[in-house]
């Protein structure tokens, strides 16, 4: 009896070491087995179309095959000279079908019978957008995916700075013709603007220009350059600085202003009033 009740618990002792591994390997197969998770799947899709240029450096891996691997950089016909195949025309080519195009050419040669071949860009000079103007860091930026768009940009450039203008100007290029367009960056994130975060090209400039400015002199607290905000209005603009003296008044107050042929204006306007970039508003002392 004691035999048979110690043969059962061994049994069950045993079940459940089995089951415990079976647990554990289960667990581990999960995580060897875990999804990439979305945002880093899109960023290696778009790694993998982006279109290889001269200037550009890849390097380029065989599976098993290390005397293959190779560092090479496009020149200005986009070709590289790789060895057993020699000249190998990659330029234009995205990075998936240039591991193709290598892999394909390993196989019809016989040099390598099933080659796997990894093709990773270490180095972007063929595609660049040159950012200029008012942000936080201008210069020369590779565009390091297959679509890059402005917001992307932007914000790798420090962002616009605090002195810079919410219109933003993209020129370049587009089916062979000049292509220009000016968009308002605020409005990129508004569901009904989502078009205007445009998808950045080769040989693109972005400029931001300097936020438009007014000035304002005369009998008020703070006399100067101000900026002028979307939609400011005259009363808007006296309360950003600080309103008028005790020796001013708003009766005597007078909008400078010059037309398109160059000619100034001198108007009285309504409190409510919108004023225009480069205005010069004065006020006047009380005669009494």
């Amino acid at each position: 009896m004691m035999k048979s009740i110690m043969r059962s618990s061994a049994r069950q002792l045993a079940c459940v070491a089995v089951g415990v591994g079976l647990a554990a390997a289960t667990t581990a197969l999960q995580a060897q087995t875990k999804p990439v998770p979305v945002s880093a799947a899109a960023a290696i899709a778009a790694a993998q179309q982006y279109q290889l240029a001269a200037g550009d450096t890849v390097r380029i891996t065989v599976f098993q095959n290390p005397d293959l691997s190779f560092e090479a950089r496009l020149n200005e016909n986009g070709v590289i000279s790789y060895p057993l195949l020699g000249a190998v025309a990659l330029g234009g080519k995205t990075v998936t079908q240039a591991e193709k195009q290598i892999a394909d050419a390993l196989r019809t040669g016989n040099f390598v019978k099933q080659p796997q071949v990894n093709i990773l860009v270490t180095q972007v000079r063929g595609h660049v957008v040159s950012v200029l103007g008012q942000v936080g860091k201008p210069g020369r930026y590779p565009l390091e995916n297959a679509e890059v768009h402005l917001s992307e940009l932007l914000a790798e450039a420090g962002g616009i700075a605090s002195g810079g203008s919410d219109i933003v100007v993209v020129a370049g290029t587009r089916d062979g013709k000049p292509y220009r367009v000016e968009i308002d960056a605020p409005a990129i994130f508004g569901t009904a603007h989502v078009t205007q975060d445009v998808v950045l090209q080769n040989g693109d400039s972005v400029w931001i220009d300097r936020a438009p400015v007014i000035y304002i002199y005369g009998e008020i607290q703070r006399p100067g350059t101000l900026r002028l905000e979307r939609n400011m209005s005259v009363l808007q603009v006296l309360a950003a600085s600080g309103g008028i003296t005790q020796r001013g008044t708003v009766k005597g107050l007078r909008v400078h202003r010059r037309d398109a042929q160059g000619k100034v204006e001198v108007l009285q306007p309504n409190m409510d009033d919108m004023l225009k970039p480069d205005d010069v508003v004065y006020i006047r002392e009380s005669l009494f």
